[in-house]
Formats: C-alpha cells, sequence, structure tokens
C-alpha cells in the first residue's frame, strides 16, 4: 500500500483548523470553515489555496522547445519567455495522458505542472519520447523541491501588493515573472483554477510558508479565507474548467472535451495528431457540456444522460451544488447529434431535464 504523503505546509494548515483528505496520494486540506463560505469568498474577495501536490518538471536543452512542441498539442516553440501555455498531452489514439501548463522560463528552459495524480506516469511518458525521438533535451523531476500557492479572487493583486510584491500589473493572464520574496526569486503566475483573477505561486517549502503566513495576515483586511480541494472543485466545475480523469481522460480527446482552441493541427507534428485530424475530419461523435439542473437533486459521475425518447445518449463526468446559484451544476459527455436536443439525467428512473449552459456557469 502506497504512504500518504505529506505537503511542505501540512503544519501551518493543521493550525488553522484544516480538515484533511486522501487525494492522489497525498494528505491534503479539503476545508477549513465550510466549502460553501469558502466558495463564495473566492468569488468575492480572495481565497489561498495550497496546492503543493501538482508535479513540477524541468525540460531544457537545444531541443527542449522542439521536444515539447511533438509532445503536446499546443503550440510551444513560439512563446515567448514569460509565457504560460496550457495544452493537453495526447496518446497516438487522441486520448489524453495529462493536461498541464507550460512556463517558458529561458530560451532553452522550460518549467512544466502536472497533474499530483499523474506525476510518475507523465515523467515516465516525457523520458519514453525523448529517447524515441533522440533530441537534446534534459528532463528533470524537481516536484519535492516546490511549494505552490494560489491565491484566486478579485482581491488577489491587492493582498499580494500588502505582502510587499510590486509590478503586479505587469505579469498578464497566463503570463509569469520572478518576484523577490523571502531572500529567493520567486515565480509568480497569473493564472489558476478559478475562473476568477488570481496567482499561482512557486516558492521553496520555506518561502511558501513564510508566504501564506504573511498572505492570511495581510488578507485579513480583504475578507481573505484560506481555501480547500473542496471548493476548488465547485469552483472550477462553475467556471467550466476540465479535471484530468473527468472531462479529459484517456478515452476523451481534447476535440470531443470541447478543447479544440488547444490543438494545433497545423504543427508539423506531434502525438495524436493524426488521430485528431481524422476525428476533425471526420465529425467529432461526442462533446462533453456543461449544463444546470432544477431542484436540489445533484446529478453524480456516471448518471445515464437521455434524449426525448429516453434512449441513453451520454453521462454525467462531475456534478455538484452550485454555492453561486444554489442549484446543481455538472458537465456531461452526450453524442454530438443529440446535445442540442432536449436532455435529461436519469436519477434512478426519473428524468429531469437539464439545460445547457455556456461557461462560466455562475454567469451565464
Amino acid at each position: 500500500m502506497t504512504d500518504i504523503q505529506q505537503i511542505p505546509l501540512h503544519d501551518f494548515h493543521a493550525e488553522q483548523g484544516a480538515r484533511f483528505v486522501s487525494f492522489g496520494g497525498w494528505n491534503m486540506p479539503v476545508q477549513y470553515t465550510s466549502i460553501l463560505e469558502e466558495h463564495k469568498a473566492v468569488r468575492t474577495n480572495a481565497g489561498l489555496f495550497d496546492v503543493s501536490h501538482m508535479g513540477e518538471f524541468h525540460v531544457s536543452g537545444p531541443d527542449a522547445a522542439r521536444f515539447l512542441d511533438k509532445l503536446l498539442v499546443n503550440a510551444i516553440c513560439n512563446a515567448p519567455i514569460g509565457k504560460a501555455v496550457y495544452s493537453p498531452m495526447c496518446a497516438s489514439d487522441g486520448g489524453v495522458v495529462d493536461d498541464l501548463i507550460v512556463y517558458r522560463t529561458g530560451a532553452e528552459t522550460f518549467l512544466v505542472c502536472v497533474n499530483a495524480s499523474n506525476i510518475e506516469k507523465d515523467f515516465g511518458w516525457f523520458l519514453k519520447q525523448a529517447e524515441r525521438w533522440e533530441l537534446e533535451v534534459q528532463i528533470e523531476d524537481h516536484s519535492d523541491e516546490y511549494a505552490l500557492l494560489a491565491l484566486q479572487g478579485p482581491k488577489a493583486q491587492a493582498i499580494l501588493e500588502a505582502v510587499g510584491f510590486d509590478s503586479l500589473s505587469e505579469i498578464k493572464k497566463f503570463w509569469h515573472a520572478l518576484r523577490p520574496f523571502a531572500g529567493e526569486k520567486v515565480r509568480v503566475c497569473r493564472t489558476g483554477y478559478t475562473g476568477e483573477d488570481g496567482f499561482e505561486i512557486y516558492a521553496s517549502p520555506q518561502a511558501a510558508d513564510t508566504l501564506a503566513r504573511q498572505i492570511l495576515k495581510e488578507g485579513a483586511a480583504f475578507e481573505l479565507r484560506l481555501c480547500g480541494l473542496g471548493c476548488r472543485d465547485s469552483l472550477r466545475l462553475e467556471a467550466g474548467l476540465p479535471l484530468y480523469g473527468h472531462e479529459l481522460s484517456d478515452s476523451i480527446t481534447p476535440l470531443e472535451a470541447s478543447l479544440d482552441w488547444t490543438v494545433k493541427l497545423q504543427k508539423e507534428d506531434f502525438i495524436g495528431k493524426n488521430a485528431l485530424h481524422e476525428q476533425r475530419a471526420n465529425g467529432i461523435p461526442r462533446r462533453v457540456i456543461h449544463f444546470k439542473l432544477e431542484g436540489r437533486r445533484i446529478a453524480r459521475e456516471g448518471t445515464p444522460v437521455v434524449n426525448a425518447e429516453g434512449e441513453r445518449v451520454g453521462e454525467v463526468l462531475s456534478g455538484t451544488l452550485s454555492p453561486i446559484l444554489g442549484s446543481p451544476i455538472g458537465s456531461a459527455i452526450v453524442t454530438t447529434e443529440a446535445k442540442d436536443g432536449p436532455l435529461s439525467v436519469d436519477l434512478r428512473g426519473n428524468h429531469i431535464a437539464l439545460e445547457v449552459a455556456k461557461a462560466p456557469l455562475h454567469k451565464a
């Protein structure tokens, strides 16, 4: 049995009254007060998350950009230094191995952030492809050296400025820069997983502990809350953001996941290109949709989705109660021909009509 790992700031979270759960092999804070309160704080003020369970790889060398371009569906070679690029990473059949963010840190250097549950799998995948292509590239797993804090919400910038960070307005969405803090350089990225403005900060565990305490202190005037994984999931689902293993998986392609904008078929070559090109040319058979439900019953993962005739045309991928709407929301994968017609979820024989909604769901 695999031992559950502790994140570097575990003691800090325990001091603050966090309730912990096992997630992806890590003992993670799921909530502090209530998921509802934490969720609303991010939408109206700010929330601080610890996502240090995520994995970080360093990719470097003369062929580093070319390697990542061949590995990922999105374009990396032309990304300038300081840019962050989101991309699915596909197998040859178009199924998704993982989705990740690439930060270009230099002409030949990149920081890659991968999902916590996929660190070992992804690292092996990177090494396998590098060996196969015989490219001049170095790949190193530095996950144990990083802590990662996510400060999210409309007051995130004001709080970081109160802590002492400057020139944050220069860091635009999906860009990043180094800033001095606690005797080291920390990487401040204008990225996040909530649908709100905010920052993700890569630092050493020691600097991150100091930073978390200062954010908590300065954030009190801005009604900041510490937030756990519970509201992170409801926030990302309201925002229409995919979670690997749900809206993306080895059996759901980026095109089916409605992430067409990430798939650069004009690139010379990348893993999965032929399969995705064929899928686009022949018609994408299924699509991920987002929906709202009336009432209070949540349609959980695996719940059948049926058409007007009661025929099963798909299934729910994620479902929760939206704290902002006060009603259930979710995502589902359905046949393309059925997605524009009347649809319902089959809750133990009761067909509840769903309303297909555009993300972000809480603003639609």
